[in-house]
């Protein structure tokens, strides 16, 4: 199993949500964060003063999928989040050694379906 962290633009959430719903792929947790890379960020006027804005707003994408699904996942939150400009996001991916379904104790690929 993997998880697959992905930290987009908020405008492409959902869109990235019905690529991996069609996917069969619905499960996922999204976590609005602040960060800064390599779009540098943005300046913002504040009660008439120029503020430099450092932080984006962005939000994380998480997905634990079994190891057969990881490239379609990948893909997925690929085609729908790229515009092929600076600040569109990253992808990380971890190994998951067990998952366990707290309702019944499935556990492994049978706990994440």
């Amino acid at each position: 199993m993997k998880r697959v962290e992905a930290i987009v633009k908020p405008s492409k959430l959902e869109a990235i949500q019905k690529g991996l719903t069609l996917a069969e792929m619905p499960c996922m947790t999204v976590i609005p964060v602040k960060g800064a890379g390599m779009q540098k960020g943005y300046s913002e006027i504040y009660r008439g003063t120029e503020k430099p804005m450092i932080l984006m707003s962005k939000v994380m994408i998480i997905c634990v999928v079994s190891d057969e699904n990881l490239e379609k996942c990948i893909d997925v939150i690929l085609e729908n989040a790229s515009e092929g400009n600076v600040g569109d996001g990253k992808i990380f991916v971890y190994e998951v050694y067990d998952a366990v379904r707290i309702r019944n104790g499935e556990r492994g690929n049978a706990a994440i379906r």
